[in-house]
């Protein structure tokens, strides 16, 4: 069986994404391990910036006005991601699991890479402007962790990130 394959999300994946995976996959026996955070620790001010640098003014506002998320509702919403990206990528090399994982996402990333001596660590999530152009997005910070590449891949599309 081939080395464990552990993928982090932020968006429940989907057919496009499964396209990707499976390139990845090659055919392979490869275990997939899918991680889904329950919270993404999101930082609102970078978060505000963000969307006024993809011309989203009302999305920023409307975030920047909104009230904080509560805990059951951002596990529920994980557990949403979570159930839906094992389905996408069901079938797939040598098997697919997945789970939520508590605190930080790329602390969980690493934990379980290290738990599994997984060769390869995947980061799926949307484009971040002001992340992904300081390099301080998850794909990053789990490269610099890890001393591996990580694949950084844009949820829905074939587009990857510069990590």
């Amino acid at each position: 069986m081939s080395d464990p394959i552990v993928i982090l999300t932020e968006e429940p994946l989907g057919p496009d994404d499964r396209a990707n995976i499976k390139k990845l996959v090659d055919g392979g026996d490869a275990p997939l391990v899918v991680l889904v955070p329950a919270n993404t620790e999101r930082h609102l001010l970078v978060d505000f910036l963000e969307h006024l640098s993809l011309l989203e003014v009302a999305k920023a506002f409307r975030e920047l006005l909104a009230a904080a998320p509560d805990l059951e509702s951002e596990r529920a919403e994980a557990a949403g991601a979570l159930a839906a990206s094992l389905a996408a990528l069901e079938g797939l090399g040598g098997g697919v699991t997945g789970e939520i994982v508590d605190g930080g996402a790329v602390a969980g990333l690493v934990a379980k890479v290290k738990e599994l001596d997984a060769a390869q660590a995947v980061v799926v999530t949307r484009p971040h402007a002001i992340a992904d152009t300081f390099h301080t997005d998850w794909a990053s910070k789990a490269q610099d962790q890890l001393g591996l590449p990580v694949l950084h891949l844009y949820a829905g599309s074939g587009f990857i990130g510069d990590s």
